[in-house]
């Protein structure tokens, strides 16, 4: 490769990194609640994508902790209080209808989903393939999660909650309060291994 191919080649490589890094993505989920998992994809995500959109779902067939206000008012005051997020990229929004819709709505290209095992990729393959078929133009990328939140999920965040566990290395103080409170009680005779 002559100096000349070099140079160009480094151009084109360089162009082809500015224009990922100029664009904006989604990155949905139902936050219930949100967790330093998604927390790390989000972290993540913002050093790839200039601007990331939280979308927190609603779903009326899931049962929620959480109402919707709630998570996304606790989203904010999370990232809000995180020196790592560039509050000025992220936006949280109410999610209704399809995310295909919405990410046609704002002129995205990008949804953002974590995986976590192996065990995540067959249902999250689903959602991308039923997305793409929706519409071809709108990418789904996938990242995993750091392997210190591999285990982490909501669900299992609520129960240790519920049973009285210590969830402080797994979300920020502020959800930990949330869930205390719910859960002040704490009576239960139930086990989780």
């Amino acid at each position: 490769m002559t100096n000349c191919n070099f140079i160009d080649f480094m151009v084109k490589i360089n162009f082809m990194a500015d224009s990922i890094k100029y664009k904006t993505a989604v990155y949905p989920g139902s936050f219930d609640p949100v967790t330093y998992g998604h927390l790390d994809i989000l972290k993540r995500s913002l050093n790839v994508f200039d601007k990331v959109i939280i979308a927190v779902a609603c779903n009326k067939k899931k049962p929620y902790l959480f109402p919707q206000p709630t998570r996304i008012e606790l989203i904010n005051r999370i990232i809000k209080d995180d020196k790592e997020i560039d509050t000025d990229r992220v936006s949280v929004i109410g999610l209704k209808g399809l995310l295909v819709k919405y990410v046609e709505s704002i002129d995205a290209k990008v949804i953002i989903r974590g995986l976590r095992a192996v065990s995540d990729f067959e249902y999250e393959l689903q959602l991308a393939t039923t997305n793409r078929t929706l519409n071809p133009d709108i990418e789904t990328i996938f990242m995993m999660t750091a392997e210190k939140y591999s285990f982490l999920s909501s669900t299992i965040v609520k129960e240790i909650s519920r049973l009285g566990g210590d969830v402080s290395s797994m979300v920020h103080p502020a959800i930990a309060e949330e869930l205390s409170k719910i859960y002040a009680k704490g009576e239960n005779d139930e086990t989780l291994m």
